[in-house]
C-alpha cells in the first residue's frame, strides 16, 4: 500500500531519475475513466491513503476547499443511481439518428458495480487560506478541488485501481440526498474499484465517439 510522504521528506523535482519519469509518463498515458468494475471490496485503509494523497494537491491560497463524502449507505446509493438514470434519459434527448444510437450503447457509469462511491464538494466559504488568491477569480476554489480529484485518480491508477467520474447527475439532487451543507458546491461523483480490465485506449475513443486531438493543435503562441 502506498504511504503519503511527509512534507519534511520532500524531494526536489530534479532528483527524480529517468526511470521514475518514464513511469510517471506511463501513468499519465494509461490512466482511464473506468466504468466496468469488479465487485471486490477495496481495503478502507487504502481508500484513506488515496484520499490523503489527493489532499496533497495544490489549492488557491492554501484553502484546501475539498470535502469528500464516502457514500456507503445502500439507500443513498440507490437514490444516486435513480438520479443518474433520470439525468441520462434527459441527456440522451440531445442526440438524434446514429449519434443517439451510439449514445444509448455507451456505459457511462459504474454506479451499480463499484465498491467505493465518493461525492466531492467544494466549500467556497472555507475560512482556510483567508481568501488569498480568489478575490478576482473565485472559481479557483473549484479548480483546486478538481486538481485534488485528478491526484486521487492518478494515485488510484498507480495502485491498480480504477476511478470513474460520473458527471451525468443533478447537483441539487445530490446535495439534498447527502444532506451536506447548502454552501457546499457539488463537483464530482467518483466510482472507485478494481477494474475488470484496463483498456489500452479510452472507451470513448474505441467506441468511435471521439478521437484524441493532437497536442500541437491545442498549443498557441502569441
Amino acid at each position: 500500500m502506498s504511504e503519503v510522504t511527509p512534507a519534511t521528506d520532500a524531494i526536489p523535482t530534479a532528483a527524480f531519475d529517468l526511470a521514475f519519469r518514464k513511469q510517471l509518463a506511463r501513468l499519465l498515458r494509461t490512466r482511464r475513466d473506468v466504468r466496468h468494475f469488479k465487485r471486490d471490496a477495496v481495503d478502507p485503509a487504502l481508500v484513506e491513503t488515496l484520499l490523503a494523497q489527493a489532499m496533497l494537491a495544490p489549492s488557491v491560497g492554501y484553502s484546501q476547499p475539498w470535502r469528500w463524502v464516502l457514500v456507503e449507505d445502500a439507500s443513498l446509493r440507490a437514490a444516486i443511481i435513480t438520479t443518474h438514470e433520470l439525468a441520462n434519459g434527459e441527456a440522451s434527448k440531445l442526440y438524434t439518428g446514429e449519434r443517439a444510437a451510439e449514445y444509448s450503447a455507451l456505459k457511462l457509469a459504474g454506479l451499480r458495480e463499484a465498491p467505493v462511491h465518493i461525492a466531492v464538494f467544494a466549500d467556497g466559504s472555507a475560512a482556510t487560506g483567508h481568501g488569498l488568491g480568489r478575490q478576482t477569480m473565485p472559481e479557483t476554489v473549484l479548480w483546486s478541488v478538481v486538481m485534488a480529484i485528478y491526484a486521487l485518480w492518478l494515485s488510484a491508477a498507480a495502485e491498480g485501481l480504477g476511478a470513474g467520474w460520473v458527471s451525468i447527475l443533478d447537483p441539487r439532487s445530490i446535495t439534498a440526498a447527502l444532506s451536506v451543507p447548502t454552501n457546499w458546491q457539488f463537483v464530482a461523483y467518483i466510482c472507485l474499484g478494481w477494474p475488470e480490465e484496463y483498456a489500452s485506449k479510452p472507451l470513448l475513443e474505441t467506441s468511435g465517439w471521439e478521437s484524441r486531438l493532437e497536442p500541437s493543435a491545442l498549443i498557441y503562441r502569441r
